[in-house]
C-alpha cells in the first residue's frame, strides 16, 4: 500500500466523506485498513479500572476504515490524488503524485552503483 502513517488523506466514501484533509494515525492489515484522525468515531463502553478511563464510562475512539475509501492529499494540487512509484536517477524509489508529477517522499534509499537497472 502506498499510504503511510503521518500522511494527509481525504475520505472519498462513507459517512465521513469530506474534502478536508485528515492525518493517518495507523496502517493495519498490510495496508488494507487505516485509522484516520477524527473519522469513524465510535463509543466503547468500558468498566472501572480500564487503563484509559479508570472511572469507567464511554470512550470516544476511532475505528479503522478501508483504504479504498481514502485518497492521498497532494499539497500542490490541493486535492485528493492517486500515488505512483518510480525510480530516480540514483536508483532510489520514491512516491509521486500522478496529477502534478511532484515527488511525495522517498520509499527506499539509493542503490549501489553496481545494482542499478
Amino acid at each position: 500500500m502506498k499510504i503511510k502513517r503521518g500522511d494527509m488523506v481525504v475520505v472519498v466514501a462513507g459517512d465521513d466523506r469530506s474534502d478536508i484533509p485528515k492525518l493517518v494515525q495507523q496502517v493495519l492489515d498490510n495496508g488494507q485498513k487505516v485509522v484516520v484522525e477524527g473519522v469513524n468515531l465510535v463509543y466503547k463502553h468500558v468498566r472501572r479500572g480500564h487503563p484509559k478511563s479508570p472511572q469507567g464510562g464511554r470512550l470516544r475512539m476511532e475505528k479503522p476504515i478501508q483504504s479504498s475509501n481514502i485518497m492521498f492529499y497532494c499539497t500542490q494540487c490541493n486535492r485528493g490524488v492517486r500515488l505512483g512509484m518510480r525510480y530516480t536517477a540514483d536508483g532510489a524509489k520514491e512516491r509521486f503524485c500522478r496529477k502534478c508529477n511532484s515527488s511525495v517522499g522517498q520509499v527506499s534509499p539509493a542503490r549501489a552503483a553496481h545494482a542499478t537497472k
